[in-house]
């Protein structure tokens, strides 16, 4: 087995690259989704920085993590702002969780629809993890000596279920939305197909001919969902002339790129698959 110098092979090196990009991309999306919702609450608490800082540090991290060849300069820097990545999304998920239910009601649609996002913080915690992840596999094909990452089965499925909690997100804001636009639809159904596939790919330790493409459609969907977002906003009174009031009423214009990252890292996991399957 290759476990023990993974970096001799040109496809190993190609898919920790992807997966490394993956978590860079999801943390650009955080850093912008939590600052320009954030900001818009006021930071009215000290605790509410934290995602910005983990994301922007995550950011440089695994943006020099993903590039071939420096492992050595990014350790121990980046195991330590993904683990914080991780610890900060988990905090936040917590966070949004109690704000949730402690409005009047509870957990009720209405303030699922209005209050914190329950799944937003989640990104944060899955950039994190798949910067670990990246990490792991660049120095020993294996996360913390124990969870073997070089087959691709383990990342496989864990990005299969980031994909569908991004979806679920996604469901939440749009039927809030009343799916008015019939292209509100796509990012409820391409992601969990796609992650249906890439979850059947790590239960059978094989890449099925349609994961890939589903994937590629998943990370292009989350560009062409920025540029919905930007016409959405561009809709709302004064158009982008308002952008200090409409910026934050509209649609989240950095959230869709969550799902390019994930479907990156997750066309990172097919090709350890692959790999290890051809190997």
């Amino acid at each position: 087995m290759a476990l023990a110098s993974p970096t001799l092979s040109p496809a190993f090196g190609g898919a920790t690259q992807m997966v490394g990009s993956g978590a860079t991309i999801l943390a650009a999306s955080v850093l912008a989704d939590s600052a320009v919702e954030h900001y818009s609450g006021s930071f009215d608490r000290p605790a509410m920085s934290l995602p910005l800082a983990a994301s922007s540090l995550a950011l440089g991290g695994n943006a020099l993590l993903s590039h071939s060849g420096a492992v050595a300069r990014a350790s121990p820097f980046t195991v330590g702002i993904n683990a914080a990545s991780v610890g900060v999304g988990a905090l936040g998920l917590g966070f949004h969780v109690y704000n949730v239910t402690r409005q009047t009601g509870g957990l009720s649609w209405n303030n699922l629809f209005y209050q914190a996002p329950v799944g937003a913080p989640g990104a944060l915690l899955m950039s994190g993890a798949l910067g670990l992840a990246a990490h792991s596999l660049k120095r020993s094909g294996s996360f913390l000596g124990s969870v073997p990452l070089a087959s691709g089965r383990v990342l496989a499925g864990f990005t299969a279920l980031g994909l569908l909690g991004t979806s679920a997100e996604a469901a939440i804001l749009h039927f809030r939305g009343a799916y008015h636009n019939k292209a509100m639809w796509l990012p409820v159904t391409l992601p969990p197909i796609a992650a249906a596939l890439l979850g059947r790919a790590a239960l059978r330790g094989r890449a099925g001919l349609l994961a890939g493409p589903a994937l590629a459609a998943t990370a292009v969907l989350g560009l062409i969902g920025s540029a919905f977002h930007v016409y959405g906003v561009s809709r709302n009174m004064g158009g982008w002339k308002n952008w200090r009031q409409n910026l934050f009423a509209g649609p989240p214009v950095p959230a869709p790129p969550g799902f390019t990252g994930l479907a990156i890292a997750g066309l990172g996991a097919l090709r350890l698959i692959w790999r290890c399957r051809h190997a």
